[in-house]
């Protein structure tokens, strides 16, 4: 009914006399049918109904707070700022020239009143020259082949005794998320990380990626490190400070790792450890079907036969589909191939924060 009265005849000029009619004959339904469905008969919203039968009530005008008969007058506020001020006391602390003036019988007013009086004449500040560090910018880095980003970390290996660790070194390519080279040693530093980068170039043929991207780690900061990279041309990358989400294929690899079935408790020795990281990581660059990468081995995708074998298994299922049409309700696919990577995507973070406003709003 209230969109039937509305348009219409409001916009012939009748606006108040709908209006009118409105309420009036929502008081009449009221009786019958409640407020809720009365407003919904007549178009009217219940908040606004609500609001009339019960308007908020008019704020109080603020009353003025008299001023304490112990207040400092204009003079002595003056005074005392300029006492402040003063080249004895104007690179001390209110509560030092409270000290001070008192030893010198003098007394003024208190630490509190002095720190009032500064603040309202805006001298009341961090008098230091303290660093201010800007943020750290979030990393964006994006691979769509092999050797275009390479990320490196270092996880602990717990040793045969408390308190021992060996280092696993180990460089993954983002895209095809193979294991470019790995080394254990007895210790962290930066020349070991050095020396471990060159050796991960010879491993992959001499070939370098555009991009290494790791972690705030001492080693990957070091001189050596930052040296070597720059004097070859390569981006060097960092995750902001800890976090950890800014490194993913590097912690996804070392949970993998770490997770593995026949993972031990500790390595009773540096050749132990070596042994069993050669052993894995034969295994999961050419035996593990990884799920990102469309359960292809990362070193296929790293040397691009992995499209020869996703032709390969689709010429199988389709043998199979045709031989067994039954078994099928729909034609079978295969995962997909990777056709990028992305750390810290932006689009994936334009639409979080767009879902966010939009939630909020609702």
């Amino acid at each position: 009914m209230g969109r039937a009265l509305g348009l219409d005849v409001r916009e012939r000029g009748f606006g108040e006399l709908v209006t009118e009619f409105q309420h009036t004959t929502r008081e009449q339904l009221e009786e019958h049918v409640g407020i809720s469905s009365s407003c919904h008969l007549t178009g009217l919203s219940r908040a606004t109904l609500y609001r009339k039968n019960k308007p908020t009530p008019k704020q109080p005008k603020p009353v003025q707070r008299v001023a304490p008969p112990n207040k400092l007058s204009p003079e002595e506020c003056a005074e005392l700022v300029k006492t402040l001020n003063s080249e004895e006391f104007r690179d001390k602390a209110p509560r030092q020239v409270w000290a001070a003036l008192l030893d010198q019988g003098t007394y003024l007013a208190s630490v509190s009143t002095m720190y009032r009086v500064l603040r309202s004449e805006g001298l009341v500040r961090e008098r230091r020259a303290q660093a201010r560090h800007e943020a750290k910018k979030k990393p964006h880095l994006v691979a769509r082949a092999p050797n275009e980003v390479w990320s490196w970390d270092i996880t602990k290996l717990r040793g045969p005794g408390p308190g021992k660790y060996f280092d696993l070194y180990v460089m993954i390519d983002i895209f095809s998320r193979c294991v470019v080279h790995w080394e254990v040693h007895a210790r962290e530093s930066g020349e070991l990380a050095r020396e471990f980068i060159e050796n991960c170039f010879r491993a992959n043929g001499g070939i370098a990626p555009h991009t290494i991207h790791s972690d705030r780690g001492t080693s990957m900061t070091s001189k050596s490190v930052t040296h070597l990279l720059s004097d070859l041309g390569i981006i060097k990358s960092h995750s902001r400070p800890k976090v950890s989400n800014d490194n993913p294929y590097s912690e996804a690899q070392f949970k993998t790792l770490k997770y593995c079935p026949v993972f031990p408790d500790e390595f009773g020795s540096l050749q132990g450890a070596r042994k069993f990281c050669d052993r894995f990581f034969e295994y999961y660059n050419h035996d593990h079907y990884h799920s990102g990468i469309g359960l292809h081995t990362p070193f296929s995708v790293h040397i691009g036969t992995a499209q020869a074998v996703q032709d390969k298994r689709a010429e199988t299922m389709e043998r199979f589909r045709a031989a067994n049409p039954d078994r099928f309700t729909r034609k079978p696919t295969l995962p997909k191939l990777p056709t990028v990577a992305w750390i810290n995507d932006p689009a994936q973070a334009t639409g979080a924060a767009e879902a966010d406003t939009e939630e909020a709003a609702a």
